[in-house]
């Protein structure tokens, strides 16, 4: 490693004007660059397609922990009669190609994380985040981790996921019509790949990374990623502190000028709307998605739904698991399966679905079902701990909380006939949940899937089922680290 460290103060500056739409939310953007090709395309877009009532830049701040840091500094509007509601930060190698208005104008989410169209990973989540304004607010009170290694590698979700834990909230994922590191500078690649390496030392990311890897065919910058990942990999040993990695990452910026000039590489000119035009017409994995049918989760909780969930947005299924707003819990007391967040998302997952799964298969002519199980057994005994730690009265005293409070009392009533758990009635309530649901779909064996994910059941029962095609990445497994650590079976979600 040569040189020192990079380090910038860059520029933080609030345009003038509101780009809002009158009556509309109060959405602030918060638009982060540090000179990319995309830079000044990626703001227009981005501009046209939040239509913010403020926005704030970020430019040339480095190393990204400091630019995290003056993110979160930024004064959010706070008037009674027009407070931010949520703030979406977003890179700018991020083009934002689809009008999101109408799903900010909707959201009350805590946090939604935005997948997006990655010219090396496929589809991912990155780059744009939907964060609402007491989540961010909570970021910016987080003490900053010390010695942490996954603060040093994400700063910012690192951050973020402590501020959620703190409010009790969980994040969703959402897919818009995003271009990520597309048409990027080829040193921007290469410090990219460089961190995406160091970011890759588990063995679910290596095998993420490797699945992409596997996809790459030729082209100047998939070959400057290579080169980058074989350097980090050279130069960063697995094991190395957090205040080495931390250096690595810091001089990036000139390491990439450097390997790239004794590549014989240089810079490209700034990308143009007339560019990105051109491309995606003759480019057509650039295209928007087409929404896929509906797709309903109807498995009871510690049945692995939130593997599931994960599953489905690999798969380019955008579900939201048990979703605790008010307009669910309103949906969940008529009973009508009139869920508002439907208006957004391709599904549900989890036991918010069971109460109405009849009224949502009329609702939703041609949609899919999925029942998650899982042995008797051993989901009693993953159900006793997990209401154990979590009471159906636990929680703060603001309104989400009690909204919160209200949907869990609600479910587990009409769920499992009870707040608390209950062997024999749980096992019942199991029982009779899956006759009525087999029931239901008897004469209609290609709506219903009854897959076991806990004991192996995996892409090829999904995808087949769905009509798509095996992902290359391993299947998602949430709460593994759990399951281990209560000797139970490798997934307890």
């Amino acid at each position: 490693m040569s040189g020192s460290a990079s380090r910038s103060e860059g520029v933080v500056r609030t345009l003038e004007g509101d780009y809002s739409t009158p009556g509309s939310r109060h959405v602030e953007l918060v638009f982060r660059s540090v000179g990319e090709r995309t830079s000044e395309l990626a703001l227009a877009l981005a501009i046209e397609n939040v239509k913010p009532q403020r926005v704030h830049v970020i430019e040339d701040v480095k190393p990204f922990a400091l630019a995290v840091r003056r993110m979160l500094e930024l004064p959010h509007a706070t008037d009674p009669k027009s407070p931010c509601s949520h703030v979406v930060h977003m890179d700018a190698d991020c083009l934002i190609l689809e009008d999101m208005r109408p799903f900010l104008d909707d959201n009350a989410l805590p946090y939604v994380d935005c997948y997006v169209q990655d010219r090396f990973r496929g589809r991912i989540h990155c780059g744009v985040h939907v964060t609402r304004a007491d989540v961010v607010r909570m970021m910016a009170t987080v003490p900053v981790p010390k010695d942490d290694l996954p603060y040093v590698l994400r700063p910012e979700s690192r951050l973020r996921n402590l501020a959620l834990a703190e409010l009790g909230l969980e994040k969703q994922l959402k897919s818009f019509h995003i271009l990520h590191d597309h048409f990027q500078d080829l040193a921007d690649i290469f410090a990219k790949y460089a961190l995406r390496e160091l970011r890759s030392r588990t063995e679910f990311q290596r095998k993420r990374l490797d699945a992409s890897m596997s996809r790459w065919g030729s082209g100047a910058d998939l070959d400057v990623a290579r080169h980058a990942i074989a350097h980090a990999a050279r130069v960063v040993p697995p094991g190395a502190k957090p205040k080495h990695v931390e250096a690595y990452i810091q001089n990036l910026p000139q390491i990439a000028h450097e390997e790239l000039a004794a590549l014989g590489l240089g810079d490209q000119a700034p990308l143009t709307r007339a560019d990105l035009s051109r491309a995606i017409e003759t480019d057509a994995s650039l295209h928007a998605r087409k929404p896929p049918p509906k797709v309903f989760c109807l498995g009871l909780s510690r049945t692995g739904t939130r593997s599931l969930t994960a599953a489905l947005h690999v798969l380019g299924i955008d579900t939201v698991h048990y979703p605790i707003d008010r307009g669910t819990l309103e949906a969940l007391k008529r009973g009508d399966g009139r869920f508002p967040l439907l208006d957004h998302y391709d599904g549900i997952t989890d036991i918010t679905t069971i109460p109405a799964f009849r009224e949502l298969d009329r609702l939703h002519p041609g949609a899919k079902f999925i029942l998650t199980t899982r042995d008797e057994a051993s989901w009693l005994r993953s159900c006793k701990q997990h209401w154990g730690t979590r009471p159906p009265l636990e929680g703060g005293m603001g309104e989400e909380h009690q909204v919160q409070m209200e949907v869990r009392k609600h479910l587990r009533q009409a769920v499992y006939g009870g707040y608390d758990f209950d062997a024999t009635r749980f096992t019942l309530a199991r029982r009779d949940h899956h006759a009525r649901v087999t029931e239901h779909f008897r004469d209609r064996p290609n709506d219903l899937l009854t897959i076991d994910i806990v004991s192996g059941d995996r892409w090829e029962k999904l995808a087949a089922f769905l009509g798509l095609e095996i992902p290359t990445h391993p299947f998602p497994h949430k709460g593994k680290k759990l399951s281990e650590k209560l000797a139970s079976l490798e997934i307890d979600d």
